[in-house]
């Protein structure tokens, strides 16, 4: 387990990345005037905020998440992130691969189960809050592989049996989504390039404005940031693998380091220099 720091007088962030658990992504942070753009993940974002309350954008509405609650954020789900109170917040964080959830899901009902969805993003349950908190704690702390296991089983398992649904996440599939899904499936192969929002809409033979209303409304983001992201998370490959954050920027498609940083930090919480010590330590 790698993991680092950062910090001023008010604000500071500790992240781990754990390859022995799907490289599961760990956060414990706080954060006053910082702000996460709109963003989506691959898998989960679970939490529990510590003290102050944070304010996010997810599924249309604005929720507010007060000390003492579960964040639960459902994969590809776009989302922002911000202080709600002047003071800002602290909170715990854990980005769990669906094969993670799914995995505890499966256990519990004895056979394969399909993808937990959670409908509330903010949940008011103190057992599992502690739970949770707990969790976070032995993962960054213990080196001792069958504690580790053993509560992140038993703290996932609880999570889906107190507040899941069973629904699968994504609905069925309809022509626009299949396009949407094409023009997904375009950007992730080009995300290097500069792709124009014309090349995309001739890939669909939508018009421009057809494809920003509808991607927006299928993905939570239009076209432009959903690159972003894609560049950002490809980024967070290859720090992972060495590369220098200056060449990262190259790679990616970013126009310099300096691009990188900010978009990398907005999404991720922390610089991408220090994203990458924590990789390698």
């Amino acid at each position: 387990m790698s993991s680092l720091r950062r910090g001023g007088a008010r604000e500071q962030a500790t992240f781990w990345r754990d390859p022995n658990l799907n490289n599961l992504e760990l956060l414990h942070a706080t954060y006053v005037t910082h702000s996460f753009a709109p963003h989506t993940h691959e898998g989960y974002a679970i939490g529990v905020i510590e003290d102050g309350a944070e304010r996010f954008k997810y599924r249309g509405s604005t929720h507010v998440a007060p000390q003492g609650s579960i964040v639960v954020i459902n994969p590809g789900e776009m989302h922002t992130g911000a202080a709600a109170i002047e003071a800002g917040w602290r909170y715990r964080m854990l980005y769990p691969d669906v094969s993670l959830l799914q995995r505890a899901a499966s256990k519990e009902a004895g056979h394969e189960a399909s993808i937990p969805f959670f409908p509330s993003p903010v949940i008011h349950d103190p057992p599992l809050a502690a739970m949770l908190t707990t969790l976070h704690a032995t993962l960054t702390a213990s080196p001792f592989t069958l504690e580790r296991d053993s509560k992140l089983t038993w703290a996932f398992t609880h999570l889906i049996l107190r507040h899941a649904d069973a629904r699968f996440m994504l609905p069925p599939t309809t022509n626009e989504r299949a396009h949407v899904q094409r023009v997904r499936a375009y950007l992730e192969g080009h995300f290097a390039e500069n792709v124009s929002l014309e090349q995309l809409a001739t890939l669909v033979n939508w018009s421009p404005f057809h494809l920003l209303r509808v991607f927006r409304d299928a993905i939570g983001l239009p076209p432009h940031s959903y690159l972003t992201q894609l560049r950002v998370m490809q980024a967070k490959r290859l720090l992972a693998l060495t590369v220098s954050p200056a060449e990262v920027a190259s790679m990616v498609g970013f126009s310099d380091q300096s691009h990188l940083t900010r978009h990398f930090k907005a999404l991720v919480g922390v610089p991408p220099g220090e994203y990458a010590r924590s990789c390698r330590r």
